[in-house]
């Protein structure tokens, strides 16, 4: 296989625990990569963002859902 490698076809999810942590992992992954949708709250999360990586990973990001 010439080049790199490519991750197509898959996304990681990352479900942490709160608003402020999202923010904080949501941060540090796109960090020389792509956001492809900032966070935001969703009717499924209070914050849910995706993007990929410096890397070409794609990642989905969201807070746990609320109890309420």
């Amino acid at each position: 296989m010439s080049g790199g490698d490519k991750f197509q076809g898959i996304s990681l999810t990352l479900t942490v625990r709160d608003e402020a942590e999202a923010k904080e992992r949501f941060g540090a992954l796109s960090d020389g990569g792509q956001v492809q949708m900032p966070l935001t709250k969703t009717f499924f999360s209070p914050s849910f963002g995706m993007l990929a990586d410096r890397f070409g990973v794609s990642w989905l990001v969201l807070a746990g859902c609320s109890d309420g």
